[in-house]
């Protein structure tokens, strides 16, 4: 559905989305920069590779595109490889390293209604 001047209408969901993407990049471009700090330190990389995937993600989310998911999905398992690489099966110690990507997982899944909106040449017509 169009509006008069032919500029899409955007709903709850698409707004809620580009709420994620400002979130999402807020919290992943410190997260990229202190990783990359580390770095020069002799620390994990892990913290500027997974801030490269959170500000891919939050890119892809304001592009509403369904590469999105797919980014999040890798740097998530990324952060699972590495969270029990360097704690193991430790559960009290996994807590503060899955349970924030694991929320950011969730609404990331909720977003796909949105990310897979394709738009219907005879209803956008």
């Amino acid at each position: 559905m169009t509006t008069y001047a032919g500029t899409p209408r955007r709903g709850a969901g698409y707004w809620a989305t580009v709420a994620l993407a400002i979130l999402v990049l807020v919290f992943g471009l410190p997260i990229f920069l202190g990783g990359v700090y580390l770095i020069t330190l002799g620390g994990s990389w892990y913290y500027a590779i997974a801030g490269i995937g959170l500000v891919l993600t939050a890119w892809f989310l304001f592009r509403a595109s369904m590469a999105a998911l797919w980014v999040y999905l890798l740097t998530y398992a990324g952060t699972l490889v590495w969270a029990f690489w360097e704690v193991g099966t430790d559960w009290w110690a996994q807590v503060p390293r899955l349970v924030a990507p694991s929320v950011v997982l969730v609404l990331v899944l909720l977003t796909i209604p949105v990310l897979a909106r394709r738009p219907h040449p005879t209803r956008d017509a």
